[in-house]
């Protein structure tokens, strides 16, 4: 597996930071506006589902960002053939040749990501093997492929653990099964749809996850001739069928990037409107927003955010799946929180280790105190197993420059919150892993009044 530090290089070079270091002059509001393309969480997904079919498929509305050449490379090397058009965010997906690919190339495409666990169930279903290596990804808690594979088996898949990987393989095709979920997690749920859509039979998937970006990737799936019901219930039921057609699908707008420009709003006391942005899909973000003082308003082309000019107030936040107050949104929004008076409290219920990346705001001038106990509204799954999970965050603190790496996708993007806020002088590392989940974020700063070098 690579090394963060590597991959971290990696997206450097992709958005053409000759170093991966920059230095940010803080205490200016950010202010103007910028645009949010696709999610990319859903996006990555949409690609891969471009395998099952048996014609071209066209995604718009993709951003450009390290995580989609990582599966556009993934892709490639299983022959399937993309154009892209990136000034105007269009993907063309052709899998008319679809083929196996050696380990090594797919290890030097994926590097830490764990996409390509589910490549798995389209490849099994096209060549009738796949082969996958050790997987990485952001290092904020356990995400263990056990289940993918123990879903996989439950299929009719083979899997056999090698040296250098892991082979799978569907000697008598995959048939569709009944699976439950401990709990609704994102992938597992994306694996099932993935593998489910052209087994034989029906599959029905309870407990699962239903967040906007699930519900695309079901969109993207009925629309190559899936057969797909959702209950309120947390269950899905999924007919396989023989075939499944290409699509033509634009991507739901990013809204964990949007979260992440208002939170970037409130704690530089800026303004920005964030293009593209929508409320139905942010409606528990916006109480969250607005019970800490920031006011927005909703426009027909995006939502604009803004410091409210006076002081912010502290909140409690329990983080959950959807419908819930979203993981990647508490990273962000704890930055603006340093500055509210009282004591504001997070509860993570999704990762067990998502505070890592406090440790720079410590440094930083901020005042937070973990916990192992569950301060929310209700105990979580961590607190039996004895994890960190927990933040009390006292404020208002000054908060100034200082030297600070980032440890992964949002956590990285607080991190360049917490230097634009803070006064003095902060030299930002390990920036390119931002590049990961968020488009073109060094010209959006600029676009919006930051002021930061890039070492050379």
């Amino acid at each position: 597996m690579t090394s963060l530090n590597q991959d971290a290089a990696r997206a450097a070079k992709f958005v053409g930071l000759s170093a991966d270091t920059i230095t940010f002059h803080g205490g200016q509001p950010l202010d103007g506006r910028i645009e949010v393309r696709g999610a990319k969480n859903f996006v990555t997904k949409a690609m891969v589902a471009s395998l099952l079919g048996e014609t071209p498929s066209v995604l718009r509305n993709v951003p450009d960002i390290s995580d989609v050449r990582v599966v556009g490379g993934l892709l490639d090397v299983h022959g399937v053939k993309i154009e892209r058009d990136v000034e105007g965010g269009v993907l063309h997906l052709d899998p008319s040749a679809v083929k196996s690919a050696h380990m090594a190339e797919i290890n030097a495409h994926a590097g830490s990501s764990r996409i390509p666990i589910l490549f798995c169930g389209p490849l099994l279903h096209q060549l009738g093997e796949a082969f996958i290596p050790d997987l990485g990804g952001c290092r904020i808690g356990d995400r263990p492929i056990d289940f993918h594979l123990s879903a996989l088996r439950s299929f009719g898949a083979v899997v056999d653990k090698l040296p250098e990987g892991i082979r799978l393989t569907a000697p008598d095709g995959l048939r569709g099964t009944k699976i439950h979920l401990d709990y609704p997690s994102v992938g597992a749920t994306e694996q099932v749809l993935l593998t489910a859509v052209r087994a034989q039979g029906a599959t029905e998937l309870t407990n699962a996850a239903t967040e906007p970006e699930i519900m695309d990737l079901i969109n993207v799936l009925q629309k190559m001739g899936a057969v797909i019901s959702v209950d309120a219930d947390r269950v899905i039921r999924i007919e396989g069928v023989d075939r499944l057609e290409g699509y033509d699908h634009r991507s739901l707008f990013d809204r964990n990037e949007a979260a992440s420009w208002a939170a970037a709003a409130l704690a530089t006391r800026g303004d920005i409107f964030v293009g593209g942005a929508r409320q139905p899909e942010m409606l528990t973000f916006l109480n969250v927003f607005r019970k800490a003082g920031g006011i927005f308003e909703v426009a027909d082309d995006g939502i604009r955010f803004r410091h409210p000019g006076c002081d912010l107030k502290p909140v409690v936040i329990e983080t959950d799946v959807h419908p819930g107050f979203m993981t990647d949104w508490q990273q962000p929004l704890v930055v603006a929180l340093t500055q509210a008076p009282g004591v504001s409290i997070v509860h993570e219920t999704v990762y067990e280790q998502r505070f890592g990346f406090t440790d720079a705001l410590v440094k930083m001038g901020a005042t937070i105190e973990l916990h192992r106990e569950c301060l929310g509204g209700q105990k979580c799954r961590f607190g039996q197993r004895n994890f960190i999970h927990s933040a009390v965050i006292s404020g208002p603190t000054q908060m100034h420059g200082a030297d600070i790496e980032v440890p992964d996708l949002r956590g990285g993007f607080s991190h360049l919150i917490a230097a634009l806020m803070a006064d003095g002088v902060s030299r930002v590392s390990n920036v390119g892993i931002i590049a990961r989940g968020y488009e073109n974020f060094l010209q959006k700063l600029k676009t919006l009044g930051a002021d930061f070098t890039v070492e050379s």
